[in-house]
């Protein structure tokens, strides 16, 4: 079942954007009067898919898409709104938005959106197509917080620094998608990455690291490094914060699970290239994948550090096991 959430200000628009949506399609549905509301429901969980109006009180579409962005929530954005101005469309892509619908929409347009940008499945892709349920993604985020919440108090000891925690991001997505994920993190900027898989108990996955280069002159002040940081000297500073934020979250998590994982060693993905190509180099092995995505910020620092933690779906079903006291408790 998808997730979609219907923004606008206006109950009849609402109504309207919900009973156009296809008939067929299993979804369930949620509504916010203003981008205030669908920021709040976005980071509980709900809106894999957001129809967003522009014109609202509160918060309009152009800062909720920015606030998307600037608390790094994964939602597909797809607007529907009377501004035809070619300005607001412009904005609005450059925001992010995958698509832009004028008022009022009619079904099959939408329709045509959807399956353009493989938000809904053709008749041919049905049998694949699979979402988390809610409750069990919620125990995913939980534990998924207290992991990272450790990992955040070994680095900010390590660093002297307070660290920003992220809201975990929770999806089962398909290998197709992973290139969406990953672009989302750093669309212009040089990357750094490295990879590490992970194997115990009938789960298994990869963990991936991602530092924007321009971080590294301040991890660089942080650690009180005082040579010029060159390209090896990034590579180890990557290699120190991937350990700490590797090892403690995985530690977290199969502490959690009553598991023991055993780590591989770290594989340089590349340095000083863009995420791009960063998606080429890790080709996944999977055709589907529960992904958990963290983002660390550093306060005072321009430090930006990405960590996805890959779970290989039959992984899930030991994962769900071990986590079935949590699961009756929701």
């Amino acid at each position: 079942m998808v997730s979609v959430l219907v923004c606008d200000d206006s109950l009849v628009a609402r109504k309207q954007v919900a009973k156009c949506l296809p008939p067929d399609w299993d979804v369930a549905i949620h509504f916010a009067k203003n981008g205030e509301e669908a920021i709040t429901a976005l980071k509980q969980g709900k809106g894999q898919l957001l129809l967003l109006d522009l014109n609202m009180p509160v918060m309009d579409g152009y800062q909720t898409l920015q606030a998307i962005l600037d608390n790094n929530l994964h939602t597909k954005v797809v607007v529907i709104s009377g501004d035809i101005q070619p300005e607001a469309h412009d904005r609005v892509t450059r925001l992010g938005a995958l698509e832009f619908i004028r008022k009022p929409v009619d079904p099959t347009t939408l329709e045509k959106v959807l399956l353009k940008h493989r938000l809904m499945s053709g008749p041919e892709e049905a049998e694949d197509a699979a979402e988390l349920e809610p409750d069990i993604r919620d125990c995913y985020q939980e534990i998924t917080n207290i992991a990272m919440g450790r990992a955040g108090d070994h680095l900010a000891r390590t660093m002297g620094v307070f660290v920003h925690l992220p809201i975990p991001n929770v999806n089962l997505i398909e290998a197709s998608e992973m290139h969406m994920m990953l672009s989302d993190i750093e669309s212009q900027e040089q990357v750094t990455a490295i990879c590490q898989g992970f194997i115990g108990s009938g789960i298994r996955g990869e963990v991936m690291c991602i530092l924007s280069d321009s971080s590294f002159e301040d991890v660089a002040k942080i650690l009180n490094v005082k040579e010029d940081v060159d390209d090896q000297l990034q590579l180890e500073l990557l290699m120190d914060a991937a350990s700490i934020l590797i090892g403690t979250c995985l530690t977290g998590l199969a502490q959690q699970m009553d598991v023991t994982f055993a780590q591989g060693q770290p594989l340089v993905l590349g340095q000083h290239r863009a995420i791009t190509d960063i998606i080429q180099t890790s080709k996944m092995k999977w055709k589907r994948t529960l992904a958990i995505e963290l983002s660390y910020g550093l306060e005072g620092y321009n430090v930006r550090c990405d960590l996805i933690i890959l779970f290989t779906e039959d992984s899930m079903q030991t994962m769900n096991a071990k986590l079935a006291h949590l699961l009756e408790d929701i």
